[in-house]
């Protein structure tokens, strides 16, 4: 935790301050905390938090409704078969990608999403209504990762973009769907489908279509504070920035976004300094612009610090290197020899990227930079894919189910046969014949005897225990 301020723990309790309307005296704290700032104004009543782009959270979907096992019992009507609504499906938590949002911060106060189940159904063939989704919005360029695994389930890249990340359960049947000839009044009904949940990571790449890269106080913040809206802290000493800024830039009748992202140090990608988690940001950027002051203030080489910058993007990722890229000599206002400003521009020409002499303080040399950033942006459009949703991957489905014997007792595992058994009403007798009719069909009773098992041994099925028979 880095604070800059000796108040900074009012600042973490200051949004419980505000909910519960406690009056606090007229002043301002700010702290820095993780990767985010708080600032609170306590005559003001307001929370402003600038950037997090990561988060880890739990969402859980809907379970359907249970189907109802009913019959109709009007007057006159003495065989009245039956007339069990199904149940309504549980809701989803699907996730849509928001060219507005540019943080995850929303995650960080809220870790936790439930959708709603479906309802059961009712007598006179009434279903039960579904289950309502909750739809998180989250910014473009958002990763969505599976936190146990690892696995990138979806990466939500164009605005519109959506995930479904745990799906509703689908509601149980209701009675009137199990007729058949032998059996005219079934008295049992589906129960609905469990809920599906997961713990997920999120992280964002900002969509960014111009990256500012350099050393810490090679003048990034400056410049962006001078062709843009954004203001973010500036000051003489390394590490100002400690977080991604981003600033909207136009130029004539066009307009581009500017990310001003944490200074890089040897070592950045490895780990050291700021940098190493800010570079994931980098990757999605039109246009890299390294910046480099002419005279930096530690005497060293403008080049060889250069140099030391593009070492650590190809050492994160070798794609960075061949992103189209400009080179701008920041604070040139300092550099008031002429010669000395041609012998520097030739030496940074020999890297074959272009060079601009450039003062965020002064203006000079600012226009013919940005025109040159809008002409190579013309020639790398963004292009966006149309809003769809993205599917996962179908499972393999060559392994239906598997058993397993653990000591004495015979688990069975597999998607399919957990969420037979579960929607399975276990304490009717009707349902639980046709349930192992079911697992005959499938194989399950026969492979329980290869592996082994013999009249009343233990056999596990999701939640479920059974003594193992081969009839009815």
């Amino acid at each position: 935790m880095i604070i800059d301020h000796p108040n900074a723990k009012d600042a973490v309790k200051a949004k419980v301050s505000q909910s519960q309307g406690i009056d606090k005296p007229n002043r301002e704290v700010t702290a820095t905390i993780g990767l985010f700032f708080i600032r609170v104004s306590h005559e003001n009543r307001y929370l402003n938090l600038v950037f997090l782009d990561e988060a880890v959270i739990f969402v859980k979907s809907g379970r359907g409704g249970d189907g109802a096992a009913t019959f109709r019992k009007e007057k006159h009507v003495p065989r009245g078969g039956p007339n069990g609504g199904d149940g309504g499906r549980g809701g989803d938590v699907i996730f849509v990608a928001d060219a507005n949002l540019n943080t995850l911060i929303e995650f960080h106060y809220k870790t936790h999403y439930e959708a709603e189940n479906g309802e059961d159904g009712g007598p006179d063939n009434k279903d039960g209504r579904d289950g309502k989704s909750v739809i998180l919005k989250v910014p473009v360029g958002t990763i969505i990762k599976d936190k146990n695994t690892g696995e990138v389930l979806a990466d939500l890249t164009s605005p519109g973009q959506t995930f479904c990340a745990v799906r509703g359960g689908r509601g149980g049947r209701g009675n009137k769907h199990f007729v058949t000839s032998v059996r005219q009044a079934p008295t049992f009904a589906e129960k609905g489908e469990p809920a599906q949940e997961r713990v997920l990571l999120l992280e964002l790449k900002l969509l960014a279509d111009v990256g500012l890269v350099g050393l810490p106080n090679a003048g990034k913040s400056t410049l962006i504070r001078s062709v843009s809206a954004a203001k973010p802290k500036v000051a003489d000493y390394p590490f100002t920035t400690l977080v991604p800024t981003l600033g909207i830039v136009r130029v004539g009748e066009e307009s581009f976004v500017m990310a001003d992202l944490p200074g890089l140090i040897e070592g950045a990608s490895a780990g050291k300094g700021l940098g190493d988690r800010f570079l994931r940001h980098i990757e999605r950027t039109r246009v890299i612009v390294h910046v480099v002051e002419c005279l930096p203030m530690d005497s060293s080489d403008p080049l060889q610090n250069y140099k030391t910058v593009l070492k650590e993007l190809e050492n994160y990722s070798h794609a960075l290197t061949e992103l189209p890229s400009v080179i701008a000599l920041s604070k040139c206002d300092l550099l008031t020899d002429e010669r000395a400003r041609e012998e520097l521009v030739k030496r940074f020409s020999e890297t074959g990227k272009p060079v601009y002499l450039i003062s965020a303080v002064t203006g000079e040399g600012i226009d013919k930079f940005l025109h040159a950033l809008v002409e190579i942006l013309r020639k790398h459009p963004r292009t966006y894919e149309s809003p769809q949703e993205i599917v996962l991957k179908p499972k393999d489905q060559e392994e239906v189910w598997r058993i397993e014997k653990i000591g004495d007792v015979f688990h069975v595992k597999g998607e399919k046969v957990e969420r037979l058994v579960a929607m399975t009403p276990l304490d009717n007798a009707e349902a639980l014949e046709r349930l192992h009719r079911t697992l005959t069909k499938m194989g399950v009773i026969e492979a329980l005897k290869k592996a082994g098992a013999k009249e009343m041994d233990t056999v596990i099925i999701g939640k479920a225990e059974f003594h193992f028979t081969e009839d009815e």
